[in-house]
């Protein structure tokens, strides 16, 4: 068992916990940044180029026809094989949060898409389910379990929001243990059932589960209402019979007490527990090999690595299966002391005995073209050329590009600026995936959140139809002080004809005209 340090490079500072990886043959992509896709990879699937012990994620693009993937945290995922070489051909995501502190209740199928000029692209669908469909959730987990020739994913445990009904003003993002029901469904037709398990009477969310043929173990987890860990292992045996399945349940008494632990594949019959609590203090530093058989598992407790001072004395760590038996772990660090972007420290744990084919089955040597893998444009809609890749011309320089954590839509646009990215929830109807900001045209002009300026939507599509020239509050002053006052030119007012009688016009004789000339001589 080898423990590496690694040196994080650019858009580490994506790696958020809650995060996941993907392992498609030789390649490992990680998805599930904290935030809403930024501009050097709209789609949130970066590739992982670990080489020279040096992290590097590289921006990855999709198929045209695959569906839009939000960027989801704590989200079950599991892989299926073509059963030939037992590579990795498809994933199941399911559930997650977003970045707006909403859960997610879709399922989502991750496949490779057609490599067109060794460029490499994914391929994203959603599946429909109708029956019982399992609500939002998080912290849960999905397996593959096969019988009679049939397969059936299998949804277990996680958490949820309180529910509608229940939600108060000051308890509104509280969560609360899923019931614990078992759901089948059938990923050919999507169809899903709800089971009871008699055994299982607290829910039970950030657990390990490992499936083989028809069993699925759940091991460890964490119940909110109770606030324990499981000592219980859960054998859960599901019979995929013609008419309705039949699904039992023993309890397997093995003391192991945890929650949020990594668990890896070393082997069709071997798995490896790394990582996680014991309790809310203390971590679990011990590391347990898993032994499948038919009808039997078994634990063994192995030799742990030697663990640095870092994670020896950090009290919060987090990671995920990259497959083959390597898990990457991060800890919290200290940003003054550290040269890159992150805010964590990550570890490379190899449980494999050939250190070399771990090193080779990541390093991307032989990808190098995506090297300067390009992003999509910054739209609301995905940019692609028809064979699938993104266009030549948006080359640019990953060097340059802008950290959209201090510039772009997520910025502090003023001093009343509560706009958080990490729950922000539209308040337009034209906004999508980001807040709608306007241009004020103050001290050199800068753009700021519309919602912080209390633009009504009809008075921002005004100001932007019409581009009209718009001052946010902290410069409409200024503007007003550097105004000139305008001339005003004097109101004429109208005259006043009186109401009444014509006023008589006097007019004088002859004879009494010459008279008044005679007298003045």
């Amino acid at each position: 068992m080898n423990l590496q340090t690694l040196v994080a490079a650019n858009h580490t500072s994506l790696i958020q916990p809650g995060f996941s990886l993907l392992r498609f043959g030789r390649r490992v992509f990680f998805f599930g940044q904290k935030g809403w896709p930024k501009r050097s990879c709209p789609t949130g699937v970066f590739l992982v180029d670990l080489k020279n012990n040096e992290l590097k994620l590289r921006a990855t693009t999709f198929t045209n026809d695959s569906c839009y993937l939000p960027p989801l945290r704590h989200p079950a995922v599991t892989s299926l094989s073509d059963g030939e070489d037992g590579e990795e051909i498809q994933y199941l995501i399911h559930g997650g949060k977003t970045p707006n502190n909403d859960m997610s209740q879709k399922l989502y199928i991750i496949s490779m898409g057609s490599s067109v000029n060794k460029k490499i692209s994914l391929s994203c669908s959603e599946k429909d389910l109708v029956g019982d469909v399992p609500e939002a959730r998080y912290g849960h987990s999905i397996n593959m379990v096969h019988s009679r020739g049939k397969k059936a994913v299998v949804i277990f445990g996680g958490r949820s929001f309180v529910p509608l009904n229940q939600r108060t003003t000051e308890k509104w993002n509280s969560v609360v243990d899923c019931q614990p029901f078992i759901y089948l469904i059938d990923l050919k037709f999507g169809c899903s059932t709800m089971h009871t398990i008699k055994e299982i009477q607290d829910g039970i969310s950030f657990h390990v589960s490992i499936s083989r043929n028809d069993t699925v173990y759940i091991i460890g987890g964490h119940s909110l209402e109770n606030d324990r860990r499981s000592p219980n292992v859960y054998k859960i045996n599901v019979n995929l019979l013609l008419g309705s399945p039949a699904i039992t349940c023993n309890v397997l008494q093995r003391h192991l007490c945890f929650s949020s632990s990594i668990v890896t594949c070393t082997c069709p019959d071997e798995f490896f527990i790394v990582g996680g609590y014991e309790s809310d203090s203390q971590k679990k530093m011990t590391c347990h090999k898993v032994f499948v058989s038919n009808d039997n598992i078994d634990f063994e407790e192995v030799e742990s690595p030697d663990w640095t001072g870092e994670i020896k004395h950090s009290k919060t760590w987090f990671g995920a299966d990259m497959g083959h038996g390597a898990v990457l772990l991060g800890i919290p660090g200290d940003n003054k002391n550290q040269t890159s972007d992150s805010s964590f420290f990550f570890y490379l744990l190899n449980h494999r005995e050939d250190d070399n084919l771990m090193a080779q089955s990541c390093s991307q040597g032989s990808l190098d073209d995506q090297e300067d893998s390009m992003p999509l444009e910054d739209s609301e809609e995905f940019m692609f050329s028809r064979d699938g890749t993104i266009s030549e011309e948006d080359m640019y320089n990953e060097d340059d590009e802008e950290d959209e954590s201090e510039t772009g839509y997520w910025i502090t646009c003023c001093s009343d600026c509560n706009l958080d990215m990490n729950t922000w929830v539209p308040y337009y109807s034209t906004e999508l995936n980001k807040p709608a900001m306007i241009y004020c045209s103050g001290e050199g002009g800068h753009w700021i959140h519309a919602q912080c300026m209390d633009l009504s939507e009809n008075m921002l599509v005004h100001l932007s139809a019409n581009n009209i020239k718009y001052f946010c509050n902290e410069h409409i002053k200024l503007e007003r002080g550097l105004q000139t006052p305008k001339k005003m030119t004097p109101v004429m007012k109208p005259l006043v004809k009186r109401v009444g009688r014509k006023p008589s016009i006097s007019r004088m004789s002859p004879a009494k005209k010459s008279f008044l000339r005679r007298l003045f001589e």
